[in-house]
């Protein structure tokens, strides 16, 4: 596996692969990897000819207070696991190749509505800081097909939007949560748990089975679920963020007539804010 660390090598290098034909496939990450990105990068394989993963802390995601500084760089590791993992290239530029102008004066992408709520809504300017990176990746990279795993379901479909919106020529594909044997979702920040709080980590997505249990058995009262839930979460020792039964094509409030559902949710225990979702098919 090459590593690549300016926009100049990378094209040059993917320039010449792309003349031969071959189909090039991405994994946009911001490191620390485990083995859902490593899920994502099996999935390119698969779908491409070549497979480029990237590593960007993008300090734009991130708002006032969050763990910029402290989100982990595992670059060597991360780089073993890549090269393990049968990925071709590894591209990994600094702050000052992404943003040569700086972040304040730098153009913004944003999709307006799915952005602002649940995710959005807890964290305000996130999404436009994903899907601005992610849009700028794309034109560096230039790849076929572009894999993000499903956990984050609300950033996907921002993605998947995006790309329809500004027409670009990438296929978007989800990929399948991967959960430890738990049920816990992996997750970098799962690394913020200490060995309690990841015993009880995996209360959110027991949570999350109850609930669309009650769902396929038929109850129908989603706001009264969505509370209950909340309520066993606290009572586990989680902080409350949100927890939001939906229709899954635009993530506004599921109704009663709606088959097609998505539990988002998103909750603080300690020091980590975990996120998880199920699909619903009624």
């Amino acid at each position: 596996m090459q590593t690549i660390f300016s926009i100049a090598e990378l094209r040059e290098v993917l320039g010449a692969e792309r003349r031969a034909g071959k189909r090039i496939g991405f994994v946009p990450t911001m490191g620390n990897l485990h083995t859902g990105h490593i899920q994502l990068i099996h999935q390119s394989n698969n779908n491409a000819d070549i497979t480029v993963a990237s590593i960007f802390v993008n300090p734009l995601q991130f708002g006032e207070n969050e763990d910029l500084d402290a989100y982990p760089r595992t670059l060597s590791a991360d780089q073993e696991k890549l090269a393990a993992a049968g990925c071709d290239y590894l591209f990994a530029p600094n702050s000052k190749e992404v943003y040569p102008n700086g972040q304040v004066i730098q153009t913004l992408v944003e999709v307006p509505g799915i952005s602002d709520i649940h995710c959005g809504a807890s964290r305000p300017g996130h999404f436009r800081g994903v899907a601005t990176v992610v849009c700028k990746l794309f034109g560096m990279v230039q790849p076929d097909v572009a894999i993000f795993g499903e956990k984050d379901f609300q950033q996907l479909m921002v993605i998947q939007r995006m790309a329809e919106d500004l027409f670009l020529p990438v296929e978007i594909q989800g990929s399948p949560i991967a959960r430890a044997k738990s049920g816990l979702a992996l997750s970098s920040r799962n690394g913020y748990l200490t060995p309690e709080e990841l015993a009880t980590a995996p209360a959110l997505n027991r949570a999350i089975r109850t609930t669309v249990a009650a769902i396929n058995a038929g109850r129908r009262d989603y706001l009264n679920l969505q509370e209950e839930a909340q309520i066993t979460l606290e009572e586990a020792g989680f902080k409350r963020d949100y927890y939001n039964i939906c229709n899954r094509f635009d993530l506004q409030p599921a109704q009663s007539d709606h088959s097609e559902l998505v539990l988002v949710a998103a909750a603080y225990l300690g020091k980590a804010r975990l996120i998880d979702n199920m699909v619903i098919d009624l």
